[in-house]
């Protein structure tokens, strides 16, 4: 998934607690990886590199790619910002960062496994690889651009019919 559909649904499912913002924050962290379990796109990484063997083996590699990628990510990155406190403009500027941000974190803290490789972030990282789909929409760019806005609709309509 994209940081930007990341931020929309964590920032969806935390403003569910506006008054309680540890519960806030656990739903938005919580919401990234039921999302990550249904099969997706991911923007191509340049700078990935990927053991099929044993995925806790991946790393990110800095250098040339890895300054393209960040591009990549910082762009996705700010207009996930921006898209959440457009879409929920009528919410607490608090609750919207929240969300997005702790929709966003465990891709975050991905790359610090993949740079450190300590605990908690091994089991994160043992559990995020557990988690998440096994099927990748990688060749299918516009089905899985359009997938990803039609589930971030949904859950957006969901939450504003909720609260």
């Amino acid at each position: 998934m994209t940081l930007t559909t990341h931020a929309v649904v964590g920032v969806a499912a935390a403003r569910l607690f506006p008054q309680m913002p540890v519960t806030a924050f656990l739903a938005g962290f919580c919401s990234h990886f039921l999302i990550d379990a249904i099969p997706h796109w991911d923007y191509h990484l340049r700078s990935a590199k990927y053991d099929v063997s044993n995925p806790l083996n991946n790393d990110m590699i800095i250098g040339s790619d890895f300054v393209f990628d960040l591009s990549k990510i910082l762009f996705d990155f700010i207009f996930a910002y921006w898209l959440s406190f457009w879409i929920f403009s009528g919410d607490s500027r608090g609750v919207i960062f929240v969300g997005a941000s702790a929709g966003m974190l465990p891709d975050a803290l991905q790359f610090a496994y993949f740079k450190i490789r300590r605990e908690p972030l091994i089991s994160l990282q043992r559990f995020h690889q557990w988690i998440h789909t096994g099927k990748k929409l990688r060749e299918q760019w516009i089905f899985g651009i359009v997938s990803q806005i039609m589930l971030s609709a949904a859950i957006i309509f969901l939450s504003f019919a909720i609260k």
